[in-house]
């Protein structure tokens, strides 16, 4: 038996970990490179959830209406930060764009073959790990505050049900019996069955690190300079090669593909929470989504994390906390039993693409080069799909699901 087949996985984010961990099992040698700390970007504070149903992308017909409305309300559901227009206006006109109903429907159908392939998968990245006790099958309930809006919606879980999702609908009394301390005001709620959670996403990158470090994968921390042919420039001037390199970098992983000559239109769409005690909400066993306001309310081990919005901004740019007051405010109004002091805020840029699919093959004019980046809010959702996809890729086998709609150059 020859030596085996090296790979440098560029990000140490829940992508790159899920990768790393994968690519081990397969017998490769792997090296993993993170410029910061693990999971130091979105994955440490995002909503922990494994959103099996979610194959709705943000860019619906219909989007032009409410983005422009959201657009001027700098702290709305989707704001937009006009000194960065001239680093972030391309990416808004394609995520227009994106909202054809043609589009939609495709983007539609990619993303539920995703999901599928990460409801298979992430079972097996669990057991490998050892790490089942730390997801559970708990559910997402979705919350309307009127019929007008909950028909509406219904629409879309339509498209969920032609991809066999599952949910269940409450009405009236039949939902505040199934989840107590909501505000009155809301008159239904839909309940993906299937929605799973971790216990708390930073914990569980950070055990999942722990397991490849005790696999041999050795972590480099240090910033990629550049990416070429069989190797990798870091910043301190080392260089190091292999078989094959996985750029999963996140937001920042468009610097790396534009110097191979994709580039790929990709934004840090930044994301904001507050975690409270576990004591701020009693009655809290499943993710409350409140779709009309853009926040979700999460249990997790150490508490109570109230998050969402989208800031389109440039990267780099200080966080605007107010964002996190707002939705601690419509948060303490929608649950009136939740206690909202000693929170911990927190911001982070998702890696967003217009389409909302992620980017997932080789580099046109580099096939050594494996992309893999640009999942938006769900990253953590479809991290096991994406390393099942990358090391089918890397050993030359048929990819599980047709990957055409995820090429870097569909733009």
């Amino acid at each position: 038996m020859g030596k085996p087949e090296t790979v440098v996985v560029i990000g140490g984010g829940i992508i790159g970990l899920a990768i790393a961990e994968k690519l081990v099992s397969v017998g490769k040698k792997v090296t993993l490179i993170e410029k910061d700390s693990i999971a130091a970007g979105a994955s440490q504070g995002n909503a922990a959830g494994l959103a099996f149903s979610d194959i709705i992308p943000l860019a619906s017909p219909g989007i032009i209406k409410k983005a422009l409305k959201w657009f001027l309300d700098p702290l709305g559901p989707f704001a937009v930060v006009p000194q960065d227009l001239p680093v972030t206006l391309n990416w808004l006109l394609k995520f227009l764009k994106a909202a054809h109903p043609a589009q939609f429907q495709r983007s539609i159908d990619v993303q539920a073959a995703l999901m599928h392939l990460s409801k298979d998968t992430f079972p097996d990245l669990l057991n490998r790990t050892g790490l089942s006790s730390m997801v559970r099958t708990n559910g997402a309930l979705h919350l309307y505050q009127s019929k007008a809006s909950y028909k509406a919606d219904l629409k879309k879980w339509e498209f969920r049900k032609t991809h066999n999702i599952a949910y269940d609908c409450y009405e009236g009394d039949a939902l505040h019996q199934f989840q107590p301390g909501l505000s009155p005001s809301f008159v239904a709620g839909i309940f993906a069955t299937e929605w799973q959670s971790v216990s708390n996403p930073m914990d569980f990158c950070a055990a999942i690190h722990r397991f490849l470090t005790s696999k041999g994968v050795e972590t480099v921390y240090e910033e990629v300079k550049r990416v070429s042919e069989g190797s990798v420039l870091l910043k301190n001037g080392e260089t190091l090669q292999a078989d094959k390199i996985v750029i999963a970098a996140g937001p920042w992983s468009a610097t790396l593909s534009r110097q191979l000559g994709d580039p790929v239109p990709l934004i840090g769409e930044r994301g904001y929470n507050t975690t409270l005690p576990k004591t701020a909400f009693e009655s809290l066993d499943h993710t409350l989504v409140f779709s009309d306001h853009g926040f979700v309310v999460v249990p997790l081990s150490n508490g109570i994390r109230v998050g969402g919005a989208s800031e389109i901004a440039k990267l780099g740019r200080a966080a605007n906390y107010k964002r996190c007051k707002i939705m601690m405010a419509k948060a303490s109004k929608l649950l009136p039993n939740l206690t909202v002091s000693d929170g911990v805020e927190w911001m982070g840029a998702r890696p967003a693409i217009p389409d909302t699919l992620p980017v997932i093959g080789p580099a046109p004019s580099a096939r050594n080069v494996i992309y893999a980046f640009g999942h938006g809010h769900l990253g953590l959702t479809q991290s096991s799909a994406t390393a099942q996809l990358v090391s089918e890729l890397i050993d030359n086998k048929q990819p599980s699901i047709d990957i055409n709609s995820l090429r870097a150059d569909r733009f």
